[in-house]
């Protein structure tokens, strides 16, 4: 019987290889030479690749043996996971692997802008002495603001705690349970702009996030304070941050990550890296040996499960183990509703209910509580999320789940609800069915409104106490700025004599037109969600 073919397709760890065991056949190659890619591919069952290799359309194609691509690292950048979920091939990753090795240096960049180590370093290095040149500052006693408190965030407040440090942080979906947990004191992100003497940002990058950190927060910081970015590139918004070092707003940052890497000529980040009030990196978070031997060794065994058959932990395109025919159309149907659902949110979850009734209740439906804790926490960690640490994230914060199985379903075949109470006291109710022979995905109900409306990349959902004109308002503002409406249900009034609207569009509402619409309709409801694609 012959060994299954793991192919190498870059340098790794002989930790790496020691992981994968000896029931397997090890080949090499070089990633970047293309056509030996393409033609050692032809054989492979897996292939494990760094960020040097292209596994696109083309490399997945040429791959008619591939069961799995394993990224030795957290991105997934040249990866081509639609083409490969469309060749049923499993993509995994080692979300986990870089973390610690983020964290320290995040903490690197505080304590070098603290004591300006760089730029002392570079003046000794040219034969200058000067001391008073560089004085510094202590951390001991100082307010340093954490903004967005997941993995990495939650183990830079565990590591600030030694230096007698304030830690203040922003996140709207921990809890209060997780934020006591953490010792931390939770502010709106104006507030710990203003109180802060360091920040650094650890937010997923969404188009919500991008730009988060512009002109407007920057100036309402300290100005003897420092703002750090490890996480993405484009939270903080370059050329605002050059205004704001150059104009003496802020004392000074610290970027290991930009917009475009390397940063282009012509662009922000660029003229950024002249200045001598900020410190960079060439995006170093994950360039550690450990990280980059705990990735080989992690993708090395997820590689081994997946040959094997069995579960494997960090696929982030299909879920691991044996799943009904029956059930597996509904996964991707409910990763929708944990998007949608987390887009009506407005304060942090405590506990959610995945409740499946009808015929689903006779089959093994617990992937579906993975698929929707998957959905909620997409676009809201900054770490890729996969079936098995979407649980760990719902740890993390506290939230405790169920999944709730009944047979009885008296208005669909199948209908899956999710019930979450947010930190508030609300409960937020969304419900999702798959619609007719070509089972279409689409949102049925929520909080008590019955609609129907498929999912689609941009929707608008608005609340506001029914009187005739109504649609007529928002649709003429959103034609006036070229927006098409692909779709549109307007449920009945509640007790209270207000309606629910639901569009989608043809493309994302700028932010002043949502605000526009908000207000001539008087809404006290109102959301712009995104659906991306897994």
């Amino acid at each position: 019987m012959t060994k299954p073919v793991v192919l190498l397709a870059e340098q790794l760890s002989p930790a790496t290889i020691d992981a994968l065991g000896p029931d397997f056949e090890i080949r090499h190659v070089d990633g970047t030479d293309r056509p030996a890619l393409l033609a050692a591919l032809a054989e492979a069952n897996a292939v494990l690749i760094r960020s040097a290799t292209k596994m696109d359309a083309e490399a997945i194609g040429a791959a008619s043996q591939l069961k799995v691509i394993a990224r030795a690292g957290v991105g997934l950048d040249n990866v081509d996971i639609k083409a490969a979920t469309a060749a049923g091939v499993m993509v995994v990753n080692a979300p986990t692997s870089n973390i610690i090795s983020a964290a320290e240096l995040t903490i690197a960049h505080i304590l070098g802008l603290a004591r300006h180590i760089p730029a002392a370093d570079a003046s000794l290095s040219r034969g200058e002495w000067k001391r008073s040149a560089y004085t510094g500052t202590e951390l001991f006693d100082k307010t340093v603001g954490i903004v967005g408190l997941g993995r990495i965030g939650s183990l830079i407040t565990e590591r600030l705690r030694a230096f007698g440090v304030r830690v203040v942080g922003y996140d709207p979906y921990v809890t209060p349970a997780r934020a006591q947990q953490l010792q931390v004191e939770m502010l709106s992100l104006d507030d710990l702009l203003r109180q802060s003497d360091f920040v650094t940002v650890h937010m997923p990058k969404t188009p919500e996030t991008t730009g988060m950190i512009g002109a407007e927060q920057l100036a309402r910081m300290k100005p003897t304070a420092y703002i750090v970015n490890v996480a993405r590139g484009g939270l903080i918004d370059e050329g605002a941050l050059y205004d704001a070092l150059t104009g003496k707003v802020i004392a000074g940052a610290a970027l290991d990550v930009f917009t475009s890497e390397p940063p282009a000529e012509d662009s922000s980040a660029r003229r950024l890296l002249g200045l001598s009030n900020i410190v960079v990196t060439p995006h170093l978070g994950a360039s550690t040996d450990e990280a980059q031997e705990k990735a080989g060794v992690s993708v090395a065994r997820s590689v081994k499960l997946a040959l094997e058959g069995d579960l494997v932990p960090d696929a982030v395109n299909v879920a691991g183990g044996v799943i009904d025919p029956f059930v597996r159309p509904g996964i991707a149907l409910v990763e929708k509703l944990g998007q949608f659902f987390t887009g009506l949110t407005q304060g942090a979850l405590t506990s959610l209910d995945i409740e499946v009734r009808g015929e689903l209740a006779e089959y093994d439906v617990s992937v579906y509580r993975l698929a929707a804790l998957k959905g909620i926490f997409t676009n809201i960690v900054s770490e890729n999320v996969s079936y098995v640490n979407a649980p760990l994230f719902a740890e993390q914060r506290g939230i405790e789940t169920r999944l709730i199985v009944e047979t009885d379903s008296p208005l669909y075949r199948n209908i899956t609800i999710l019930r979450g109470s947010l930190s508030d006291g609300t409960v937020l109710t969304v419900s999702g069915t798959l619609a007719g022979t070509r089972m279409v995905p689409k949102v049925v109900g929520i909080n008590g409104y019955e609609i129907e409306v498929p999912f689609e990349r941009n929707h608008l959902v608005m609340r506001y106490a029914d009187r005739p004109g109504i649609v007529a308002i928002y649709g003429q503002l959103l034609g006036d700025a070229g927006i098409n409406i692909a779709g549109l249900q307007v449920a009945h009034p509640d007790a209270t004599g207000r309606a629910l609207s639901v569009l989608t569009v043809d493309s994302p509402v700028p932010d002043e037109l949502v605000e526009r619409i908000h207000a001539a309709i008087d809404a006290d409801l109102f959301h712009q969600i995104e659906i991306v694609e897994s």
